[in-house]
């Protein structure tokens, strides 16, 4: 079932493409061996698995890491799922590729019954304050998992571009859940567009897009694995499956408040995170110059500062459940 939002984004032609954002968190303390970071291109990146997430985990990428979860919590009109759970009824949660750990923390300060919410990452940059039913580990979702019981629900999402191979997770994620057990995927779809034609095809944003996608497909890691989530899914076994479709646009030119809050933050996300998305996949795996990787950065900056072009990310959310009973 597809639930799409098929409204047309409307333009506020009086908007104020200026931005601004504010955020901090706090590393927690671990082993020596995982806190011993690579350092390239002026950025922090993660050592254990090395290669696997190819953004930094400085405390810069941090703050748009929380920011990306104000975002997508604001476009799901407050809500942190979609999913038909209740995680008050001491259900066990799994929030896969948790970053900052800000869905975790603000899901366990929302729903204190939750019986526990795991959070796992590649990097240890979650705050050591959290509610007291979430928790925070260093882990490869991609090994094989050694879970000590299943989980009522699980939440993956923003982890496009790290991931190898996606089947093969989903059904991980598929084993370890619960008979009746819920999963959620939350992604964009990283082609952008413009209803009204604005967004050229030499805009900078979409030449950084399209390296972006180029790159992650020469390492075997897709920047696009929304529009195939539901075949994974029902490939997996995943039944009720529902898809729903929202509009997320760059730049603060939408007429309505909500959308306007999101892309203006969208608007900062590219300004300020640039430079996190092409220091790595583009000089590293695309052979750019330093300077060419600064030209590309330069402009796309200046088309977000212009503000002419209506962007558009699709936002995907892809719901499913495990059978309560299992065919033999």
């Amino acid at each position: 079932m597809h639930q799409n939002d098929g409204d047309r984004v409307e333009v506020d032609n009086d908007h104020d493409s200026t931005y601004g954002s504010a955020a901090s968190t706090a590393s927690t303390s671990i082993s020596t061996s995982v806190l011993n970071y690579e350092w390239k291109h002026g950025r922090r990146y993660h050592s254990y698995q090395s290669g696997a997430y190819n953004f930094p985990n400085d405390e810069r990428e941090q703050d748009r890491l929380d920011m990306i979860h104000h975002i997508f919590y604001r476009l799901m009109d407050d809500q942190l799922f979609l999913a038909p759970v209740k995680p008050n009824d001491g259900l066990r949660v799994l929030d896969i590729g948790t970053g900052t750990g800000m869905w975790a923390i603000h899901l366990g300060d929302e729903y204190p019954g939750a019986a526990q919410i795991v959070g796992n990452d590649l990097s240890p940059i979650q705050p050591e304050w959290c509610p007291p039913n979430v928790k925070f580990v260093v882990d490869d979702v991609e090994l094989d998992w050694a879970e000590p019981e299943p989980y009522d629900y699980i939440h993956c999402r923003y982890m496009a571009g790290s991931i190898k191979d996606w089947p093969r997770l989903v059904k991980q994620i598929y084993d370890n859940l619960k008979p009746g057990g819920w999963v959620e995927f939350q992604e964009t779809a990283n082609t952008l567009y413009s209803q009204d034609d604005s967004l050229k095809p030499d805009n900078a944003m979409v030449k950084m897009m399209e390296g972006l996608i180029e790159a992650c497909n020469k390492i075997g890691r897709t920047l696009d694995p929304a529009p195939s989530m539901e075949g994974w899914a029902k490939d997996a076994g995943f039944e009720n499956i529902k898809v729903e479709t929202r509009r997320l646009p760059i730049g603060s030119w939408p007429r309505d408040a909500r959308l306007k809050e999101c892309g203006t933050l969208m608007g900062v996300n590219f300004v300020e995170g640039v430079e996190a998305f092409t220091a790595a996949l583009f000089r590293d795996v695309l052979g750019w110059s330093q300077d060419e990787v600064s030209v590309l950065n330069a402009n796309v900056r200046s088309a977000v500062r212009k503000g002419d072009a209506h962007a558009l990310y699709d936002f995907h959310v892809i719901i499913g459940q495990k059978p309560l009973l299992q065919s033999k």
